[in-house]
């Protein structure tokens, strides 16, 4: 069932920040921590750091409502700055490939900051900025 989530990025305290909302909205983590030692390697990127290995790649919790909210850590080794504008996204788990596609591009239309719909080996994912300055990750999981 298609369903709808906030994403938050942070910079390297993506475990202590959802460690409190736990004791805040008194709930627990959907699934364990994923840090980026547990992503596939991929020959194309530079080695992690040690501390990057450790960096959190996903966590997710339920907060109110049905609302779940996920986080990561950003990578400044990978040429990833938090700013104010960039540490938020409204994520789109629509049911299909096609419904994903649909979306992406009516909301990346006159935006910007697109990673087009792509494989992954979570799913079927992409991330746009609209024209209004609003980011929207869109994925379909496979997991």
């Amino acid at each position: 069932m298609a369903k709808v989530s906030i994403y938050l990025n942070f910079q390297g305290q993506t475990e202590e920040a959802f460690n409190f909302y736990k004791t805040v909205f008194k709930t627990e983590f959907a699934s364990p921590l994923m840090r980026m030692k547990d992503v596939p390697a991929n020959p194309a990127m530079p080695a992690l750091s040690d501390k990057d290995k450790n960096a959190v790649m996903h966590v997710s919790m339920p907060i109110l409502a049905g609302t779940v909210i996920m986080g990561t850590d950003m990578l400044e080794s990978m040429g990833q700055k938090l700013t104010i504008g960039n540490n938020t996204t409204i994520c789109l788990e629509p049911d299909t490939n096609e419904d994903a596609d649909r979306l992406y591009n009516a909301l990346s239309a006159g935006g910007s900051d697109n990673a087009p719909m792509r494989k992954e080996f979570f799913g079927y994912w992409g991330c746009c900025l609209d024209r209004f300055g609003i980011r929207w990750m869109l994925n379909v999981s496979t997991m």
